[in-house]
């Protein structure tokens, strides 16, 4: 004959099962980390920012690193309406970004879808502790033709 389990032991069980998941889940150090970047567009093509120059909305960035464990990930990030892309991911400690590359895929603006010289791409090793940043320059595109108010 079978014995329904008492309710005393049922919460004892319960207890247990308790601790050893906030242990379990204690063990394990979760990493955030973040990689923003903007992308303008050059409008005089003087490779210099300046008040007629303007952001790129929609602009399409990819940023690939290698973790800690030796794993390759590769990201896909489009910029907002500041013309600023970011890439974020929360993983174990262990699994951590080590360095990454972020580089300039394309510019969806007829008036100015030509990379800048220097935009090819940004290598770096990433250092930064859990809910830090990393910042990198801004990837420039510059009009087919300088608009004549340059000139």
């Amino acid at each position: 004959m079978l014995r329904k389990p008492t309710m005393e032991l049922q919460s004892k069980k319960l207890v247990l099962v308790f601790f050893f998941f906030t242990v379990l889940v204690s063990c394990v150090h979760a990493w955030t980390g973040e990689i923003r970047g903007r992308v303008v567009c050059d409008a005089c093509g003087d490779s210099s920012i300046g008040p007629e120059d303007h952001i790129l909305e929609g602009a399409e960035v990819a940023v690939l690193c290698i973790t800690k464990s030796g794993e390759v990930v590769n990201y896909q990030a489009f910029t907002n309406s500041k013309g600023i892309y970011t890439v974020a991911e929360t993983m174990p400690e262990s699994d951590r970004w080590d360095a990454c590359l972020a580089r300039p895929i394309s510019s969806f603006h007829e008036h100015c879808s030509h990379l800048g010289e220097g935009s090819t791409g940004v290598k770096f090793t990433y250092n930064r502790p859990s809910g830090y940043f990393h910042t990198i320059k801004p990837f420039v595109y510059r009009p087919a033709s300088i608009p004549t108010y340059c000139i």
